[in-house]
């Protein structure tokens, strides 16, 4: 609860609005959301709705007189409108009370003018100060109301976005724990193997090893990368799975190196690991794996396809595709990834 003699409880009273300031890459970030019509078709419909109101009851003056003050009324409301849009897209402390303060000395000095100059009886003032009170007092509260509102709009998108950035951030991390164990282990265990019996592979898998975790540990740290960094990636995994698997695996990388894209990291690897694990190590006689990346207009169409047994009947997604998709949702809302039959074989396709 806070004390009366507290300089910040006062200061509200006296100051009003949101303590939140967004930076302008918050405001571009965040604060994108459009004027709301339904706010003008509210007073539109309200100002329509006076009108015979007032031209029936007319209280003592002429039709004339009665469609002026409406006017008067209206251009009052348009005021308000272009206020309330102001605020809409820069909601401050500052510029709220700079209108609501602003508002009232323009008020008090238009009276002022008109009774100095008999255009407004001192008569009229004082019986309709209440009514001049509440439609100021009116006007104000819509005014602190679209802005404590907006403000906590663009917080919560703020907190939103952040949430979906942490979210990517988690399953970039989750996709990398998905990929490396097995992997790392089983080409740990044939290096050591192959140290141990003196096998000439070995040296070559080693380096091949090394450049693989130098292009692929600091990664995932990304939200996006270069294609050309996620296929350089792909051809190291490649070479080590070559050299475990030796002729049961053949390999063509086919992607231009101008080819200009962006990827979340390990996407591609992803798809590729899905095609070893399921179309070319269940087979004695191994298979192929093919990567191609094509540009078509506006979109980049990039295809992995192996040559195995393809999609088995009833096939569900795991866990691993799954969460590819719904990375790949999440930094690229508009790319889009199939599975097919390609007889033979399974191709998986990017479209970014």
């Amino acid at each position: 609860m806070p004390s009366l003699f507290d300089r910040q409880y006062w200061r509200h009273w006296f100051y009003p609005g949101p303590m939140r300031v967004f930076t302008p890459e918050e405001m571009a970030k965040a604060g994108q959301q459009p004027w709301p019509k339904a706010a003008d078709s509210y007073v539109a419909i309200n100002l329509v709705a006076l009108l015979p109101t007032m031209l029936y009851t007319r209280h003592g003056r002429d039709w004339a007189t009665e469609l002026g003050w409406w006017l008067m009324w209206g251009a009052l409301a348009a005021l308000a409108l272009v206020g309330a849009r102001s605020l809409w897209r820069h909601p401050t402390r500052r510029r709220l009370n700079l209108y609501c303060y602003g508002g009232m000395f323009t008020l008090g000095v238009i009276v002022g003018v008109l009774v100095k100059r008999g255009h407004l009886p001192v008569t009229w003032v004082l019986d309709h100060n209440i009514t001049i009170v509440a439609g100021m007092t009116g006007v104000l509260s819509a005014w602190w109301m679209v802005t404590i509102f907006r403000v906590q709009q663009i917080e919560a998108r703020l907190r939103e976005l952040a949430d979906q950035d942490a979210a990517l951030r988690l399953s970039t991390r989750l996709a990398a724990a998905q990929i490396q164990p097995h992997f790392l282990f089983n080409t740990l265990a044939s290096l050591q193997h192959w140290v141990d019996t003196g096998d000439a592979r070995a040296a070559p898998l080693l380096r091949d090893f090394t450049a693989y975790l130098r292009a692929t540990l600091p990664m995932f740290e990304r939200e996006l990368q270069p294609l050309a960094d996620e296929i350089e990636m792909v051809r190291r995994y490649l070479a080590i799975m070559q050299a475990r698997l030796g002729t049961r695996l053949a390999s063509r990388i086919d992607v231009p190196a101008d080819l200009d894209a962006e990827v979340p990291p390990g996407i591609v690897l992803t798809l590729v690991e899905n095609a070893i694990a399921h179309g070319i190590e269940p087979q004695l006689r191994g298979g192929q794996i093919e990567v191609r990346a094509r540009r078509e207009g506006g979109r980049v169409a990039l295809t992995v396809r192996d040559d195995g047994p393809g999609l088995a009947p009833g096939w569900t997604e795991g866990v691993g595709l799954s969460n590819t998709r719904r990375r790949l949702g999440a930094a690229l809302p508009h790319a889009t990834l199939t599975l097919t039959d390609a007889a033979p074989g399974c191709e998986a396709t990017l479209t970014l």
